[in-house]
């Protein structure tokens, strides 16, 4: 029998979101559902970048997708949102891209 100790497990060295990173997105994402904008979500992960996806149907293509991308020469990490039918940005702050996406989100009545 073998076992298996924390130290021999290898790390794969994805790029992942970290807890409140994930939290402050999934709180976004909770205003974007309460309005109906959003229906669904979907995380992915590669070794230098971490993508979260917002969806209006299950069905559909992403409405709005947040990268998290490391950069390996400079070694710093960029935030770029992508919404449907804007521009593209890029933010060094997560906090800067999420109070972009929740201003699209507000609808005067």
């Amino acid at each position: 029998m073998v076992s298996v100790s924390s130290t021999s497990i290898s790390n794969n060295h994805n790029l992942f979101f970290s807890k409140s990173e994930l939290s402050k997105i999934l709180s976004c994402y909770s205003i974007g559902v309460s309005n109906g904008s959003w229906k669904d979500y979907a995380l992915n992960f590669n070794t230098n970048e971490a993508i979260f996806s917002f969806y209006k149907h299950t069905l559909a293509s992403p409405h709005c997708i947040l990268k998290k991308i490391r950069e390996k020469k400079k070694r710093r990490t960029f935030y770029h949102l992508f919404m449907h039918n804007k521009k593209n940005s890029k933010y060094e702050d997560i906090d800067r891209l999420l109070s972009s996406i929740k201003r699209s989100q507000i609808y005067l009545v």
